[in-house]
């Protein structure tokens, strides 16, 4: 089996690259020839190995994006292995991915292969979550060194700012055959369970070929605030809708900040399509 190891030199804070060695010798072990590359996030990184079997990507939401991305735009379709180096880690959460690098390595030389859903609005791909709204872009806004240095705290300072100037968003809604206008403050297309490690789509599964979609509705700030703590604390407020569904049509009045796997995303209108096992994983 020939692998791929792909690593952003940034991820884990550095400490991916100082474990190369360790992270190899794991694959090698398990009979897989891997060859770590550095990614640049510029050139195609699948460029000359297009007969690999299996991708190991060492980074975050956003670098998965971008690896899956990139894979899909060569249409090729080796197993994808997670190993989480980024500040969240979502989707390598909802594949059950060990935090440790090495033991993550180690799950996916000795694993087995499985599938798992991807989604797709406008043409590119996502593998966790699709949003926009209030503190759904917060990722995006904050910056690289931030998340380095405080981690997920870096996230909080942005996420209350947002939280001051929030506003809502008038939305034409188009599920499977329901149309509706909605008034919202955030709404959430999710393939995982999480976003930013907060579980805001309990018992989404990454292989059930649904998405769990999760609708705010405008109210004043302190409710708001009340609403989506009741929420996470697995409460019902009659604000905060949860749809399932294979299709999703979105259009909003205005320009407004999307965001995918926590990187910018598409402008509106917004055609968004679950693809059932469309990844193939090992773990």
């Amino acid at each position: 089996m020939k692998g791929l190891i792909l690593y952003n030199v940034k991820a884990g804070k550095g400490k991916i690259a100082k474990r190369l060695d360790r992270i190899v010798a794991e694959f090698t072990n398990a009979g897989i020839e891997a060859t770590p590359k550095l990614i640049d996030f510029v050139d195609n990184p699948f460029d000359g190995y297009e007969d690999i079997d299996l991708v190991v990507i060492c980074g975050g939401d956003g670098t998965i994006n971008y690896v899956v991305n990139q894979m899909r735009a060569k249409g090729i379709d080796p197993a994808i292995g997670i190993i989480p180096a980024g500040t969240a880690n979502d989707f390598a959460g909802a594949l059950g991915m060990p935090k440790d690098h090495v033991k993550a390595a180690r799950m996916i030389a000795q694993g087995k292969e499985h599938r798992v859903d991807c989604g797709e609005v406008n043409g590119r791909y996502f593998v966790n979550v699709l949003s926009f709204g209030v503190l759904t872009t917060t990722s995006q806004q904050t910056s690289d060194k931030a998340k380095h240095r405080y981690g997920k705290l870096a996230y909080v300072w942005v996420g209350l700012k947002d939280l001051i100037t929030m506003h809502s968003i008038k939305l034409k809604v188009k599920i499977d055959d329901k149309e509706f206008d909605a008034d919202t403050l955030m709404f959430l297309v999710f393939n995982g369970e999480t976003a930013g490690r907060f579980r805001l789509a309990p018992g989404a599964k990454v292989d059930d070929g649904l998405f769990d979609v999760m609708v705010l509705e405008r109210r004043n700030p302190i409710t708001t605030c009340v609403n989506m703590v009741r929420h996470l604390f697995r409460g019902k407020p009659k604000a905060i809708h949860h749809l399932r569904s294979t299709l999703v049509e979105i259009d909003a009045e205005g320009h407004e900040m999307t965001d995918v796997d926590g990187q910018p995303g598409p402008d509106f209108p917004m055609y968004v399509r679950c693809l059932p096992g469309a990844l193939k994983v090992r773990s």
